[in-house]
């Protein structure tokens, strides 16, 4: 094993174990994994460095201080997680007892919640300025969007990531409600022309101005477009 793979496997090996045992001093993870505590500690620096590892100093009624350490809330990033299995499992189970209809109910519920949750940051702002903030509203979801500006005046966005992808692959709607929530945001026609959950690179939305739209009464709006 190379000493690159051998670093990255004592990593793992130290976060597994806080993961499993909870706050541990550098000297009880020396002795579980059979190396020196100068390696150990090495190690859980640059998981402090990195906020995925955090230190506690515990007093005692005799002796030093101990020094403790436990994982952060960002190192729960690092472990497998199988939360869109589970979404799967309760979608499957809903469209077997209930019909495709319920399932279609739950995702336009979904996108209600989200456009009524959004709509107050797009007011008072222009075209350009909306797409701007709903690819940081997604960004903050995970999606890893960006946005460029065409000669046309016209704009487009692109996903790189799709936390949902697994459910939108075999359910549609979802992504169907994806499109009509950002239409609805935006006060514009969406178009999108590649996806993710049906094999693309990402998920690509064109957006143009839409006269007909009721964000036409917004005179940012209308002055933007």
């Amino acid at each position: 094993m190379k000493k690159g793979q051998e670093s990255g496997s004592t990593r793992r090996n130290i976060m597994t174990l806080l993961k499993m045992r909870g706050p541990m001093t550098i000297g009880a993870l020396a002795e579980e994994l059979g190396i020196t505590e100068m390696g150990v500690r090495r190690h859980v620096l640059q998981l402090e460095q990195e906020s995925l590892a955090k230190t506690r100093v515990v007093r005692q009624a005799m002796g030093r201080p101990l020094h403790v350490y436990s994982l952060t809330e960002r190192a729960e990033e690092h472990f497998p997680k199988t939360y869109h299995n589970l979404a799967l499992e309760l979608l499957r189970e809903l469209d077997h007892t209930s019909g495709i209809e319920a399932v279609n109910v739950l995702f336009e519920g979904r996108r209600r919640r989200m456009l009524a949750q959004y709509t107050p940051m797009m007011e008072n702002r222009n075209l350009e300025e909306r797409v701007a903030e709903l690819s940081s509203i997604q960004n903050s979801g995970g999606y890893m969007a960006e946005w460029s500006k065409e000669e046309d005046g016209s704009f487009v966005m692109r996903e790189y990531n799709c936390p949902i992808r697994q459910v939108a692959s075999q359910y549609r709607k979802a992504c169907q409600c994806e499109q009509s929530l950002f239409e609805e945001l935006l006060g514009a026609k969406v178009t999108r022309s590649e996806c993710m959950a049906e094999g693309g690179q990402c998920c690509r939305y064109a957006i143009t101005p839409d006269p007909g739209h009721p964000a036409k009464r917004d005179k940012t709006y209308e002055k933007s477009s």
